[in-house]
């Protein structure tokens, strides 16, 4: 533990809320893993600010594969007691930003690569570090295409996510996207000659909160989820120049997180003819009054069967006999649609610490990482 919480000291002083280049804490990983013996290829994205990493260590083979992401939530606006990029501790809770989402498993990821690296393997370890994922998972959408170039593929996969140290074995896909709602300008006083786009963004809002009510009530349902079903989130509507100026265009930035059972194509149909009868209406008034949707990002799901092989390997690693699924998103669906088995399982609780100010993580849970890293090692040296 002494030489997790020295690597977990360093990452947490990296600032790498997901606004900013994470390059300086690629730059330490990657020295500290050239170091120790791992072949590690640095993957820079189109705007040469951000970098993922593959690494691997040992013989020849598929192996296991670590992977967490390296970037933080922002700490603008939240009431912190502590600085946010040191860590410190109150001898129970290590406090920080990202010690539950994810430096915390990135720490232990790190210690035990260097007791691998001490280690006659019979099989390789392998680690991923990914950028952006905060944002829509879209450094792991960009490095996957990097995968088979880095590294042959693992015969498993353990994202790091905070469950507590559950296996968790699914979470829903998500994507999110704009509706641009186009009206026509005219003054305030004559409003009623003219189409609101304002109008417009109500409308199409009505129609989508219809929409989650069907789904609610009649759409697929998994019961292992606190919210069974897929869901419709309006996130933020803007729209408008002055109050005496009727608005030509408005955009309604919302969401939808859904079941495996619910397709993506089948709910964005559903969408674009939510969007054509809100329209629908004023067109009799301008021919132009339209509703267009656009996704500007999106992750896939994650939906393991209980009974896959994986999942009895992880229960054993992680010493749990139960599976969970998780509300929150993460990468493992982009490596789950390689075809490489993946389950989600990391220390800290996302719903109790995870986005909040005074982050922490409890010292039991590293602990309890250790002790799984160790196991995973063991499994490679067999």
């Amino acid at each position: 533990m002494t030489q997790t919480l020295d690597i977990l000291e360093r990452l947490i002083s990296f600032d790498t809320v997901s606004a900013n280049s994470n390059l300086e804490m690629i730059a330490y990983i990657e020295d500290y893993l050239i170091t120790r013996g791992f072949e590690v290829h640095v993957v820079p994205d189109d705007t040469g600010q951000k970098a993922g990493i593959f690494a691997s260590f040992g013989p020849e083979g598929a192996g296991v594969l670590l992977s967490g992401h390296t970037d933080v939530v922002p700490v603008t606006g939240q009431e912190w007691t502590r600085d946010p990029f040191q860590l410190t501790t109150d001898g129970k809770r290590l406090y920080g930003r990202g010690t539950t989402d994810m430096k915390g498993y990135l720490a232990s990821m790190l210690a035990v690569a260097d007791r691998a690296s001490k280690t006659t393997l019979s099989e390789p370890l392998k680690l991923v570090f990914s950028y952006d994922e905060e944002v829509g998972c879209i450094g792991m959408r960009d490095m996957i295409a990097d995968l088979d170039r880095c590294m042959s593929r693992p015969r498993a996969c353990i994202v790091g996510e905070p469950t507590q140290m559950q296996v968790a074995v699914g979470h829903k896909g998500k994507a999110g996207l704009r509706a641009v709602c186009h009206g026509q300008a005219g003054h305030s006083a004559l409003a009623p000659r003219f189409v609101n786009a304002l109008h417009l963004a109500a409308g199409f809002v009505t129609e989508l909160r219809l929409m989650q009510d069907e789904l609610a009530s009649t759409g697929a349902r998994d019961p292992a989820y606190d919210i069974a079903y897929s869901t419709v989130h309006v996130g933020k509507i803007i729209g408008g120049q002055a109050l005496n100026i009727v608005p030509d265009r408005a955009e309604v930035t919302f969401e939808y997180r859904h079941l495996v059972a619910d397709r993506p194509e089948d709910l964005r149909a559903r969408m674009e003819l939510a969007a054509a009868r809100a329209s629908a209406p004023f067109k009799a008034v301008f021919t132009g009054a339209r509703i267009e949707i656009e996704g500007y990002m999106a992750y896939p799901g994650l939906n393991v069967e209980a009974n896959a092989p994986v999942v009895t390997w992880a229960q054993g690693l992680a010493q749990t006999n139960t599976t969970t699924k998780v509300a929150f998103g993460t990468e493992a669906g982009y490596l789950h649609a390689l075809g490489i088995p993946t389950i989600v399982c990391g220390p800290g609780s996302m719903e109790g610490q995870g986005h909040k100010p005074d982050e922490y993580i409890p010292y039991e849970q590293l602990v309890a990482c250790d002790l799984m890293m160790d196991r995973v090692l063991g499994n490679l040296s067999q």
